[in-house]
Formats: C-alpha cells, sequence, structure tokens
C-alpha cells in the first residue's frame, strides 16, 4: 500500500483534506495546484475569517443543501460538523461558534486555518507541485495520471477537486469541468450561486455602502409567491445589494423558471406598521418646527433618509406638523416595504460557490469515484452540490474530500 500513488488535482479545501485523509493511509499523494500557495479561496471566505463550518445537527446541514443534498448523506455521515471542528482543533486551531452556528477560527484569521492544512501536508510528506494541469492520461476507461504543459505524471488513482467558476481569480476557473469532460463525465451547466444582485432601481446607487444589520428580507416570484425569507444583515452597493441575507436569497433564484424577484426589506421588523406610525408621530412632534429631512435621525440610517422621503413623495423641505396623514402613511410603508426589483446576477466569478458541476448521477455517493472511469475520483465544489452561506459549503468540501481520501485505491471499499 505504500508504494501506491494518488494524484489530487487542487488545493483548495477539498483537495488539502483528500490529500491529508489518503495519505494518513499510507499512500503517496501529490498536489497540484496553479497557484504557488494552497487555500487561496480559503483565505477570503468569512470576509478572511474564514467560516469554517456550522455546528450544526445532521438534519439541518441537509436541509441547508438545496442541490442533490441525499447525494451526500454518506459523505456528511463519514466525516461531519463535529469531526471537522475537532480536525482543526486537534491542529492547534481553537475555534468558535457565532450567531447562526457559524463557527470560525478563535483569532478571526483565515491563515491559520491554511496554515493547519498545509502543516499537516507537509508532516504526512504530501508533495506539492504548482502546476496546471492540461489533462488526464486515459487508457481503456482507466485513468493513469496527469499531464502538465511539460511533463507526464503517472499514479494508481486521480481525484478531481479544482472547484467550480466563482472567485477565478484564486483558481477556479472551471477547469475541473474540462477535465471530468474528458473521462465521459456529463456536467449540468455552471451558475452562480451565493452571488450579489443587480437591481433596477435608478436610486439604488444613492445607499451605497450602506449597511444593515437586524432588518428583514422577503423575495417574491412574479406570481407573489414567497421564495425566500430572512432576519440579519445585508448591503447596498452600486448596483443593487449584496450581504449574507442577499447571497442566501440568490440560491432560491431560479431564473430557468423566473426572473421577475421583487426584494422587500423592512428596516423596522420590530414593529407593527402602528406601532411604527406611532413611532414617527413621537418624532415629529419632536421635532415639530423642522424640515422632514432633518427630522428622522432618532429612526432611520442617515444615508436611508433622502431615499425614504423622495419614495415616499414628500416636500423634503415640509415642516413635520405639516405632514399628511397619507404622506406619514407612505412613509411607513416605505420603511417597512422598500421595494427593488431583480435585473441580474453579478458575473458568475464574484460567485462565493457554483451552483451545477460533475453530475452526480455518475459519482458513487459512498466513495465519491466515478461510474464512468475507473480509479477516477471528485471532491468538493466541481460535484453539482452547493448550500447556502453559514459554513455549509466547506462542509461539503471537507466531508467529501475526506470521503474521497479515505475510499480511493481502498480495496475493501
Amino acid at each position: 500500500m505504500k508504494n501506491r500513488s494518488v494524484i489530487i488535482i487542487g488545493a483548495g479545501a477539498s483537495g488539502c483534506m483528500a490529500a491529508v485523509t489518503a495519505a494518513k493511509r499510507g499512500l503517496s499523494v501529490t498536489l497540484f495546484d496553479r497557484n504557488p500557495k494552497i487555500g487561496r479561496k480559503l483565505l477570503i471566505t468569512g470576509k478572511g475569517r474564514c467560516n469554517v463550518t456550522n455546528n450544526c445537527d445532521m438534519d439541518t446541514l441537509i436541509s441547508s443543501v438545496p442541490t442533490n443534498n441525499r447525494f451526500l448523506y454518506s459523505a456528511f455521515s463519514a466525516f461531519s460538523p463535529k469531526d471537522t471542528m475537532n480536525f482543526f482543533e486537534d491542529c492547534g486551531v481553537p475555534l468558535k461558534t457565532e450567531r447562526g452556528n457559524r463557527v470560525f477560527p478563535r483569532s478571526d484569521k483565515a491563515m491559520d486555518i491554511v496554515d493547519a492544512l498545509f502543516l499537516q501536508l507537509r508532516s504526512l510528506g504530501v508533495k506539492l507541485v504548482n502546476k496546471s494541469v492540461e489533462s488526464l492520461i486515459i487508457e481503456d476507461n482507466n485513468v493513469l495520471g496527469v499531464k502538465t504543459d511539460d511533463e507526464d505524471y503517472f499514479s494508481d488513482g486521480v481525484m478531481i477537486c479544482c472547484g467550480g467558476c466563482s472567485y477565478s481569480r484564486t483558481g477556479s476557473n472551471g477547469y475541473g469541468y474540462v477535465l471530468a469532460k474528458q473521462a465521459g463525465h456529463s456536467i449540468i451547466e455552471p451558475v452562480p450561486s451565493l452571488i450579489p444582485i443587480v437591481v433596477n432601481e435608478e436610486w439604488c446607487p444613492e445607499l451605497q455602502g450602506l449597511s444593515l444589520k437586524n432588518v428583514s428580507l422577503t423575495v417574491k416570484n412574479n406570481k407573489n409567491k414567497e421564495v425566500y425569507s430572512d432576519f440579519g444583515e445585508m448591503i447596498f452597493t452600486h448596483y443593487g445589494i449584496s450581504g449574507p441575507m442577499v447571497l442566501s436569497a440568490s440560491a432560491h433564484l431560479n431564473l430557468k423558471k423566473c426572473r421577475n424577484y421583487s426584494f422587500s426589506i423592512d428596516f423596522k421588523p420590530a414593529l407593527s406598521p402602528e406601532q411604527l406610525d406611532k413611532r414617527i408621530l413621537k418624532d415629529f412632534e419632536k421635532y415639530i418646527n423642522k424640515d422632514i429631512i432633518n427630522s428622522l435621525d432618532d429612526l432611520l440610517p442617515k444615508k436611508f433618509i433622502p431615499v425614504a422621503v423622495k419614495l415616499s413623495k414628500i416636500d423634503p423641505h415640509k415642516k413635520c406638523h405639516e405632514i399628511t396623514k397619507a404622506e406619514r402613511f407612505e412613509l411607513a410603508r416605505v420603511i417597512k416595504n422598500l421595494t427593488v426589483t431583480f435585473k441580474e446576477f453579478r458575473p458568475i466569478e464574484e460567485a462565493i460557490v457554483t451552483s451545477g458541476g460533475v453530475n452526480v448521477k455518475e459519482i458513487d455517493p459512498k466513495t465519491m469515484s466515478s461510474k464512468i472511469c475507473t480509479n477516477l475520483y471528485f471532491a468538493g465544489e466541481v460535484i453539482d452540490v452547493d448550500a447556502y452561506t453559514g459554513g455549509f459549503n466547506l462542509q461539503i468540501a471537507f466531508s467529501t474530500g475526506f470521503l474521497a481520501g479515505s475510499s480511493i485505491l481502498n480495496s475493501e471499499v
């Protein structure tokens, strides 16, 4: 067994976990990546803090994967969120659980996660090769190795872990799909998931940089049916909206079925319309002789006030004591139901993850092995699986990487 060799393509979360797992079994592992350093995408996850997993139970984990979640039962059973947490803490990285059961390094540094993986790879003798794999070497439906631009590398098994199309600057350029096709696999068309949204409203750039907390978001389709709702954080940008809630909402938008989605933002979800009206009246009484544009600082973010007044169709220089009941109600409506409409997703390169990839029907879920080509395995985002924000996508990477690393060249599987 010690002389048997494995080539893993892609030194991201899934590739590193697969390499560590296979090396612990005594296999000779060579890890290819076009980047000179491992874990480029890991370094930017969680705004540089690395939301490494979600400290949840199996039911929550499965329900947080909208695409092909049943395919992942074996992988999640083999390597759970608790296993991920234990792995990194055993590597000397203390972890903490925050709101929404999101797990981060206690240091808030993604580099600690990357360093832990690198030290594991080095201590286990994994060979790192800084080259791009050009193609697979296949004979009689059996993978024998890989070709780079200047050399052929042979092995007993090959694993494709090179991600999807998102964040292409980190190395995820979609080439894993090309390699999978070479082996006879079909690819479900990649589309962006967990991605910022461009909206139609021309006033949106006026709110650029406005970050909101403790607001609610409701998304409806063209039939006025609710497809997503959440409470939390978001941000306005020069093109539209982004932030945790918006990224999660994007995973629920099926553009093949509908392109007309509306996003309703409630700035005061803790207040009923009646309570909000009383609050507005109280502020108007406090600033009775002031222009309305200068009387809402106690209630709303400063940047939102001009937009709220404009959308309410109130003269910004109208005194508070002159505001009619109808105008006051319209202001409350805007605050409780600020609506923007979907125009398009941002480019797929800006997506956190890619939805689509290698067809799961062609992969054995118990081993992550190809059903088409012998001794070929897959792990991570290159497979047609994706999840919501909150550490779930990294858990998919670690779980599938572990299962593939445990299974490759395992005669007992």
